[in-house]
C-alpha cells in the first residue's frame, strides 16, 4: 500500500458517519490516506469537511429503491473516483457495493456489517423466499480476494460463514470504538433513578418492551424515570410513529427526549443504560454507556450481549420480554450498591476492550492486509 492511497468510504447518511467512522476517516488521513466518503448530505456534510474529509454527495437508500439503478450509480462513483480502497459500511452499501467494486475493477475493498439477523431470521414473507438467493450472493461476493470482511459479534461471523465466506476474509473487530476521555463516569445525579434507553425509535429496539416494563414498575409504585433518546426513522419500517411517541410521553414515568446531541451529559445524568433490542451488530450507545460507568440492562440477543457480563456489569433478560425487563430494571433501581458495583465493571470493560484508538488501530491494520 502507497502513500496517498485513495480510500472511499460508502455509507448511506452523514449523521451515522460522523457518529461511527469520523474518527477512523481522520486517523486513516493522518496515516497516509487520501480520504472519501460518499454518502448523503443532510445536517452534518460541514462536519464531515471541517475534519478534512471530502465529501461526495450520494444518495443510496435505505428502503426500497431499484438495485440495478444503485449498483449502476455506485460502479460509476468507482470508475469516476478510482479509489485504492473502498470501506462499505451496513449491510446495503456491502451487498450493492461489493458488486459494483468487483464490476469496476477497484483494487481492494473492506466490507463493515452489522445487525445481518434481519437478513438471515427476517419472518418476512417476501424476504423468506429470496434468502437463500441473498445468502449465496452476499457469499460470494464477500468470498473474494483483496476483500475482507469486519464484524462486530461472534454470531454474525458464524452466519457469514455458513453463507459460505472463508474465515480467512473475516475479522472481527468490536464496535466503532467509544472515546474514553469523552465519555468518562461522573458522580451519579440525585433524584428518582434514571434509565435512559438510547437508540434510533424503532419497535426492534425493543422501545415498546421498555415503555411496557416503565408501565408495570410505576403501576407496582416504584419511582423511576424512563427516557427515551432518539428520533424515529421514517425510512425505516418498523419505526415508532411521532404520534406514538407524543402520546408516551408523560405517562407511565416515560419521557421522549428526541435526538440529542450531546450525549456524555445525556448520559451521565442517568443512573441505569438500557437496550431490549431484538438484534444488533455491537450498540454503540451501549458502549458509550459503559465508558460512563453505567449498570446496563439489554437482551442476551447477538451484540447486545457482547457488551454486558451477566451480574457483572449489568443484567441481560430474554428478548420481547418486558415482564423480565422489568424485573432487571427494578433489582437494579432497589440497590445503589450493586448500580455503583457493575458501573465500575462497565467502565472497565470500556477501557480493556471497546477503546476508540484500539478499534482505530484494527480497522487500520485491515485496511493494510486488504491493500496488500
Amino acid at each position: 500500500m502507497n502513500r496517498h492511497s485513495k480510500l472511499l468510504f460508502v455509507v448511506t447518511e452523514d449523521w451515522y458517519f460522523v457518529s461511527h467512522r469520523l474518527p477512523l476517516a481522520v486517523a486513516a488521513r493522518r496515516a497516509g490516506f487520501d480520504v472519501a466518503v460518499a454518502t448523503r448530505e443532510g445536517r452534518h456534510g460541514e462536519v464531515i469537511r471541517s475534519a478534512g474529509i471530502r465529501l461526495i454527495p450520494f444518495a443510496l437508500s435505505r428502503r426500497g429503491g431499484n438495485p440495478l439503478a444503485e449498483v449502476i450509480a455506485l460502479w460509476r462513483l468507482y470508475r469516476h473516483e478510482k479509489p485504492d480502497l473502498v470501506h462499505h459500511v451496513a449491510l446495503k452499501p456491502v451487498m450493492y457495493g461489493a458488486l459494483a467494486a468487483w464490476l469496476a475493477g477497484v483494487p481492494a475493498q473492506v466490507n463493515a456489517v452489522a445487525g445481518l439477523g434481519w437478513l438471515f431470521t427476517s419472518s418476512s414473507g417476501v424476504l423468506r423466499l429470496a434468502r437463500p438467493a441473498l445468502r449465496w450472493m452476499l457469499g460470494r461476493l464477500l468470498d473474494r480476494p483483496h476483500s475482507l470482511t469486519i464484524v462486530q459479534n461472534p454470531q454474525d461471523q458464524s452466519l457469514l460463514e455458513r453463507a459460505g465466506v472463508s474465515a480467512s476474509r473475516l475479522r472481527l473487530i468490536r464496535g466503532a470504538g467509544v472515546d474514553l476521555q469523552i465519555f468518562r463516569p461522573v458522580i451519579p445525579p440525585g433524584g428518582a433513578v434514571c434509565i435512559v434507553l438510547v437508540a434510533r425509535m424503532l419497535w426492534d429496539k425493543g422501545v415498546g418492551e421498555f415503555v411496557e416494563a416503565a408501565r408495570l414498575l410505576t403501576g407496582a409504585g416504584v419511582n423511576a424515570r424512563f427516557v427515551l433518546v432518539g428520533d424515529p426513522d421514517p425510512a425505516n419500517p418498523a419505526s415508532v410513529p411521532e404520534s406514538t411517541l407524543r402520546r408516551w410521553h408523560g405517562q407511565h414515568g416515560v419521557e421522549w427526549w428526541g435526538r440529542r446531541e450531546d450525549m456524555p451529559a445525556v448520559l451521565q445524568a442517568a443512573h441505569i443504560a438500557c437496550l431490549p433490542s431484538y438484534r444488533e451488530g455491537l450498540p454503540k450507545s451501549l458502549l458509550e454507556a459503559a465508558a460512563c460507568g453505567l449498570p446496563i440492562v439489554t437482551t442476551d440477543a447477538p451484540g447486545c450481549r457482547e457488551v454486558v457480563r451477566e451480574g457483572v456489569n449489568g443484567l441481560l433478560v430474554p428478548v420481547r420480554d418486558a415482564a423480565a425487563l422489568a424485573a432487571a430494571l427494578k433489582k437494579l433501581i432497589d440497590d445503589v450498591g450493586l448500580r455503583r458495583s457493575m458501573g465500575e465493571q462497565s467502565r472497565l470493560r470500556a477501557e480493556t476492550e471497546f477503546g476508540l484508538e484500539t478499534v482505530i488501530a484494527q480497522t487500520l491494520a485491515v485496511y493494510r492486509e486488504a491493500s496488500a
